[in-house]
């Protein structure tokens, strides 16, 4: 996801400069086709990604040029077209005005027309001819097509005359992140916005953890404030993603029950299981309803994500006999321990409805030995083979998101062989143990990036490896699995479609490698000569001169193998490359610079006896730090 160069044409509007290889993979990707087709002649759709579901050439050309306008006349036709002229100017094609009508040879005009009911809420029209046109009976499908118009400019301001209406097969079409543990920046989430959007990806499904008023104990690292969670959501609403919020419950509960015993399972022997809500106590469960009520502040998204998976992973319902009592006691003799699991999560299910909220949860929880029926309405995403299906759920009345296991990227583990999935021709019918032959029932499928080994890749490396799981997901959740004849005609596609307008190049280190004196503005610590150097994924390594050490993080109680207390001590070590934690990103800030490690997100601190501390920005003001070049 990086921010491709820009170059000033010598006149007309500015267009994308695009180089190495990246120029080969376009070339091999052009269609050929005629500038002025023949009366009834056919003629290959413009490389889009998604492909174009279906494509009517027509003659001539349509031409952006310095007389373009985008003419809307309605409120939400002009929404889309002032987000559109942003997207244009980022991606440098100048300063395009919006206008209301009557259009003219070269405008581009915006339209939502409710009466296009065929089109759906995502579904769009483009004509391309003297002037081009995008029509969609709501806002999101006009706003499809503009992500449309911008792929097709990417490959100059020139494109051919022609017609197509293009409609989602799924309406669910999205990413997950687990941002539940360890910290994800918000800029690299903020540029998975608009990838995901500039892909007509409508679903960001977050696990992740807000910053508590109602609860500080919970506050451990790995959190977001709310003014972030607020920017995020912003920025999803005007690219039409929806921010989906999951608070994992009962189980993988640890990050915000760990400084509370008083609400932790404990088993016959006493143990207590940090990472498991005890579903049988009344204040547990009012608890998580309170979580529910604060995230509702900053989360507007009409469904809840409790994820309930994994609940008695590593153990089982016989170590925890009065969760067995409470079930039988509620629902009679014959109730199982999964009851009470099942209890729990229509508890949620109805807490959520009753604040306009529908319930999501994970599969494999789900595995037959419960007498009580999960509430009718709760989509369930599957992602492990048990022993209910797919098609079980679907007959029940669940609405069934594919989150296959296939689709995974774990970090410094497993990654989805996309290759593979395209020349299998993968489609959201294909789930882990089953293969149905209708979508009926079906959402739609997502890829999940989890952190399970939280060092093993940085943000940059997810991002570069996420890439064409991105594209491949994209495209088999609107049209269909398998529009090129090879896999490697479909990544030429999507090298063609380019990349989002606006993305942060989050990979550029703002001083060149050399040797300089690390000071901080305050002279809390003493001065020291360094040596900078850039990393292949875009982050930066400071070696002592003197000593050869590197500066790392490393102390304190390790979380999914990553350092997460504030104010354990940054020290130097061996130099290592493969060492993750040894990386940070330097950031321009005022009077110098601000260094934040790439695992951790937390920022380089000199405290008042001279050494190096790791903090979160909201609760140590980021110490500036200047880097003066020998």
């Amino acid at each position: 996801m990086l921010t491709e160069s820009r170059t000033k044409p010598p006149a007309g509007r500015r267009r994308p400069r695009i180089v190495g290889a990246a120029l080969a993979l376009l070339v091999a990707a052009l269609p050929v086709t005629a500038a002025h087709a023949a009366p009834g002649a056919e003629a290959a759709a413009p490389q889009t990604l998604p492909a174009l579901t279906d494509w009517t050439a027509g003659q001539g050309t349509y031409t952006f040029g310095d007389r373009t306008r985008l003419v809307a006349d309605d409120i939400a036709s002009r929404r889309v077209a002032r987000t559109l002229a942003g997207d244009l100017r980022a991606a440098g094609h100048g300063t395009v005005p919006v206008t209301d009508g009557p259009a003219r040879t070269g405008d581009i005009v915006v339209d939502v027309a409710p009466g296009r009911e065929p089109l759906g809420t995502e579904g769009y029209e483009l004509r391309a001819g003297q002037r081009l046109e995008i029509t969609g009976a709501a806002e999101t499908g006009a706003f499809y097509g503009t992500r449309t118009l911008l792929q097709l400019l990417a490959r100059g301001d020139t494109i051919p005359a022609g017609r197509t209406v293009d409609v989602p097969r799924y309406p669910e079409r999205g990413v997950g992140v687990c941002a539940c543990y360890v910290h994800i920046s918000t800029d690299w989430l903020e540029n998975l916005v608009r990838d995901m959007a500039y892909r007509k990806l409508n679903q960001l499904l977050l696990e992740i953890k807000v910053k508590s008023d109602r609860h500080p104990e919970a506050n451990t690292w790995g959190y977001y404030t709310k003014g972030e969670i607020r920017r995020l959501v912003a920025l999803g609403e005007k690219y039409h993603v929806t921010i989906v919020p999951e608070i994992n419950s009962p189980g993988h509960m640890d990050p915000w029950i760990e400084n509370r015993p008083d609400l932790q399972l404990v088993d016959t022997d006493g143990k207590a299981q940090p990472s498991r809500l005890d579903v049988t106590k009344p204040e547990a469960f009012a608890y998580y309803k309170s979580l529910v009520d604060e995230y509702a502040d900053v989360f507007p998204a009409r469904w809840w994500h409790m994820g309930a998976d994994e609940y008695m992973l590593g153990s089982d319902f016989a170590k925890y006999p009065h969760v067995l009592e409470y079930a039988r006691e509620k629902y009679g003799p014959d109730a199982t321990p999964q009851d009470a699991f099942i209890d729990f999560v229509n508890r949620v299910e109805a807490y959520a409805r009753s604040k306009g909220k529908a319930l999501r949860i994970w599969n494999d929880g789900l595995t037959g030995a419960n007498t009580v029926p999960v509430a009718p309405g709760t989509t369930v995403e599957h992602w492990l083979n048990v022993k209910v299906r797919p098609s079980t759920l679907i007959a029940q009345g669940h609405p069934v998101m594919n989150a296959a296991y296939s689709l995974y990227l774990v970090r410094g583990g497993f990654h989805t062989n996309t290759r593979k999935l395209y020349d299998e021709q993968w489609d959201p019918r294909s789930f882990e143990g089953e293969k149905l032959t209708s979508s009926k029932g079906i959402t739609g499928a997502k890829i999940s990036l989890w952190p399970d080994n939280g060092r093993g890749e940085t943000e940059n490396e997810v991002a570069r490896a996420t890439a064409p799981a991105l594209a491949h997901i994209a495209q088999v959740t609107w049209g269909a699995a398998h529009p090129d004849a090879d896999y490697g005609a479909f990544t030429a596609r999507a090298a063609a479609a380019g990349t989002a307008p606006g993305l942060r190049d989050l990979t550029r280190v703002p001083v060149a490698d050399g040797t300089y004196t690390l000071a901080d503005r305050a002279g809390r610590t003493p001065a020291r000569t360094v040596r900078v150097a850039r990393t292949p994924d875009g982050y930066a390594t400071l070696t002592d001169s003197a000593s050869g050490t590197c500066l790392e993080t490393r102390s304190g109680k390790l979380t999914l193998n990553v350092p997460l207390q504030p104010g354990s001590a940054a020290t130097w070590e061996t130099c290592d490359p493969e060492n993750t934690l040894q990386r940070w990103q330097l950031t321009r800030a005022p009077g110098g610079l601000t260094l934040t490690n790439a695992i951790t997100r937390m920022t380089l601190d000199a405290g008042p006896d001279g050494g190096l501390a790791q903090y979160p920005p909201d609760q140590e003001t980021p110490t500036t730090w200047t880097l003066t070049q020998n």
